[in-house]
């Protein structure tokens, strides 16, 4: 399995989910902004907005090669000297509708490779509900549980406490939504050789990012499909736009990726188009007890098992 062939399967991915994502909106057209990076290789960042379910959301592809950044090399401990070239490619989504009933959610599948043979995975799929819906949460973890086990069942409670404790707006305490699944550095195993979870070869490790990509067309459109026109009023509008403003939060402070995108020259529009059109702020905002928002704010938290919550 060459690193072009990764690469060519993610272009693939992003070209089904913007078909399935256009069909389910109804309205909105994905629009593409073709770029170069400076470093070698680029990108194709497309934006859907103003469609009748979704008010902005991307499906970035990126396929980037160069230098080893003097930041990466020295997280990756590589000895001062070595000459060391990177490539990576992946797909990044996020999408915010118009409806405060209807999800935020976010997917990122990706690969990395060194010039020194090294390589690894990772990625991950969450979801971040204005208003947390206890049947959906049960049904979206159900169905990544669905996805982790066809390829290894211990593969789902690992990546759902990594992803609790990666999306975990620190400041807040509290969790940026239901959370989901979330790996990185997921390096193939020689022979003789067992990682965290088990031995996977590279192939394998392929097929669950794949199942993982593969997964986010029709869980998403489910959910946009059974809330699009549930009734809301201007409180709950109001309510999405703080929600929203958590999301800025976490993705400005936190997100290792935006961060490290930034840090290093990154095109900064792919990397921003996570953020919402509109987000709010309020001063010590506190939902009044017993309300819908109130009980949003409970399950914002760790730990909860979403696939045996009842």
């Amino acid at each position: 399995m060459e690193a072009h062939q990764i690469e060519e399967y993610f272009k693939g991915l992003q070209d089904q989910i913007c078909a399935a994502i256009e069909q389910e909106d109804g309205l909105g057209k994905f629009q593409e902004d073709q770029w170069v990076h400076h470093s070698g290789g680029g990108g194709r960042t497309r934006l859907i907005q103003d469609g009748a379910v979704l008010e902005k959301g991307g499906v970035n592809f990126s396929g980037v090669r160069g230098e080893v950044h003097p930041r990466l090399r020295a997280q990756m401990e590589l000895p001062e000297g070595e000459e060391a070239h990177f490539f990576a490619t992946g797909v990044s989504i996020v999408m915010h509708p118009h409806s405060p009933r209807v999800p935020i959610i976010h997917m990122n599948v990706r690969y990395f490779e060194l010039s020194n043979g090294t390589s690894w995975f990772g990625g991950g799929i969450d979801l971040t509900p204005h208003y947390v819906v206890e049947e959906d949460a049960r049904w979206f973890h159900t169905q990544l549980k669905e996805v982790c086990d066809q390829h290894d069942p211990v593969f789902y409670p690992e990546y759902k406490l990594w992803a609790d404790d990666y999306f975990y707006i620190r400041h807040r305490e509290e969790t940026r939504g239901i959370g989901g699944i979330f790996f990185d550095y997921l390096k193939p195993c020689a022979a003789g050789e067992e990682s965290i979870v088990g031995k996977h070869s590279k192939e394998q490790l392929f097929n669950l990012v794949k199942g993982v990509g593969e997964s986010f067309a029709p869980i998403y459109t489910t959910l946009m499909r059974k809330h699009r026109d549930e009734p809301f009023g201007e409180a709950e509008k109001q309510w999405q736009y703080l929600r929203r403003g958590r999301y800025v939060e976490f993705n400005l402070v936190w997100d290792r990726g935006t961060k490290f995108g930034l840090e290093t020259g990154g095109r900064t529009e792919s990397i921003l188009m996570s953020l919402p059109p509109q987000a709010q702020w309020a001063y010590n905002h506190l939902p009044e007890e017993g309300t819908p928002e109130a009980r949003t704010m409970e399950l914002l938290q760790k730990g909860i098992d979403w696939v045996n919550y009842e």
